[in-house]
């Protein structure tokens, strides 16, 4: 094997930082861990990048795939059908809440939400109303790098290189309650405050120009932000009296994270659109999906009428095939009900952390949690950019790693620890999780 430097040009990676060290190369994985080229093992905290829900070295999925593969391994979706993507797209309608019956597959969760914008703004033009084009998101939040899907993620920092972007993305606050600029002292009327800002977002610029509204259902970026009790009822109102789409953006959320096949599920909420992604094959073959109401579907099967979107490995067979045995996986285990069974156990496990002076605040559902870091308990006074950068940079990210465990320490909002491991770990691993995490945030403390 090469080396890693001379020619793999790696994402959101700052290829500098291994001049002098090695790439670190994962080689094997088997349930929730994964091992190096030096044969070292470490958690996988993070279910790869929020992706292999059903864990590591599933054989039936790689069967599933091999055999497919044989079968047919490549018909286009424009004009044509091939059976897995058939099957799968009546599966996943039977899963999603509502009238979400129309499957649009994509290759990943970006491209997902590319469809989810233009369908929106498609779906506007035909029914009369052709200047409801632009997008409701939300701060930090993010959507994905593509330039539309860039235009409507929140994250400053990953933006300005390539702007100008697409016009249209309005930015509204997040729910982070740890930070909430009004009502820190009321959950409810918190969430009632940050739903109504959408509302007012949509007054400022015209309602007659807004086409969608996008969140999800728990914010990733910024760790982990759950919707406040009421949130999404109220952001469901406001969306029908303004006649905006309401997207959930699942890439993450779906497929087990929060311990339903939908976050939206779990919160209550019904949205227009679904972008999904990641765990739909646990990682064994790429594939996203945006999944309409019929409501949208229907001003495109007139005689002539097209949804004039598409892309080349969209609903590849061989991705479907392992979607479908992923699926079959879920009902068979009960991993969604693992989750929930299990999710308890979890939060209180990473809640032990909160007698370290270091952490201002454990959040999340299910088995997504984001542990925000601060300077000062009492104050919530967090770190300037520089103290950011030799603490996430510097040592966090290694040490864990370095310590048997993969997550991501992430400064795009404050700074956090994120944990999402497959959805097959238990207390055993949760345990691991908290001694490593303990250990490592004792010595950053000491190094402050």
């Amino acid at each position: 094997m090469g080396n890693a430097t001379d020619h793999l040009w790696m994402h959101f990676t700052r290829m500098a930082s291994y001049r002098e060290g090695e790439v670190p190369t994962i080689v094997r994985g088997e349930g929730a861990y994964v091992w190096d080229a030096q044969g070292r093992r470490y958690l996988d905290g993070l279910a790869g990048l929020f992706v292999v829900n059903a864990g590591h070295g599933r054989t039936e999925l790689a069967e599933a795939s091999a055999k497919q593969a044989a079968e047919l391994a490549f018909f286009p979706l424009w004009s044509y059908a091939h059976p897995t993507a058939v099957e799968l797209a009546e599966r996943i309608a039977a899963l999603t809440p509502g009238d979400l019956n129309r499957v649009f597959f994509t290759t990943g969760g970006a491209e997902a939400v590319e469809a989810a914008w233009k369908l929106a703004r498609a779906y506007y033009k035909r029914i009369g109303k052709p200047t409801k084009h632009k997008v409701v998101s939300r701060f930090i939040a993010y959507h994905g790098t593509s330039m539309g899907a860039l235009s409507i993620t929140g994250l400053p920092g990953i933006k300005s290189d390539f702007e100008p972007l697409v016009p249209g993305g309005i930015k509204v606050p997040n729910t982070n309650f740890y930070r909430a600029p009004e009502h820190g002292d009321d959950i409810e009327a918190f969430g009632r405050w940050a739903a109504d800002e959408i509302a007012r977002a949509i007054e400022r610029e015209g309602p007659d120009t807004v086409a969608a509204v996008f969140l999800e259902p728990v914010q990733n970026s910024g760790g982990c932000f759950p919707p406040p009790p009421g949130y999404f009822e109220r952001v469901r109102e406001i969306c029908d009296e303004y006649d905006v789409l309401l997207v959930s953006d699942e890439v993450i959320c779906a497929w087990g994270r929060l311990g339903e096949y939908f976050g939206a599920v779990r919160y209550g909420y019904q949205p227009d659109i679904i972008t999904t992604a990641k765990g739909l094959t646990s990682g064994y073959s790429p594939l996203g999906a945006m999944i309409a109401s019929d409501r949208l579907m229907a001003p495109f099967l007139g005689e002539t009428g097209m949804f004039a979107h598409g892309v080349t490995f969209g609903g590849h067979p061989v991705s479907c095939a392992v979607a479908l045995a992923n699926l079959d996986i879920f009902a068979r285990e009960d991993l969604t009900g693992h989750v929930r069974a299990n999710e308890a156990a979890f939060r209180a496990t990473l809640e032990k952390l909160n007698d370290l002076p270091i952490v201002g605040e454990v959040r999340g559902d299910g088995y997504f949690y984001g542990i925000e870091l601060v300077k000062d308990k009492a104050t919530k006074a967090t770190f300037d950019d520089d103290e950011s950068e030799r603490l996430l940079r510097g040592f966090l990210s290694t040490a864990l790693f370095q310590a048997g465990l993969y997550c991501r320490a992430d400064d795009r909002g404050d700074p956090v620890v994120q944990l999402a491991p497959p959805l097959i770990a238990g207390q055993e691993q949760f345990d691991e999780m908290e001694q490593i995490l303990r250990a490592v945030l004792v010595e950053a403390w000491q190094r402050l």
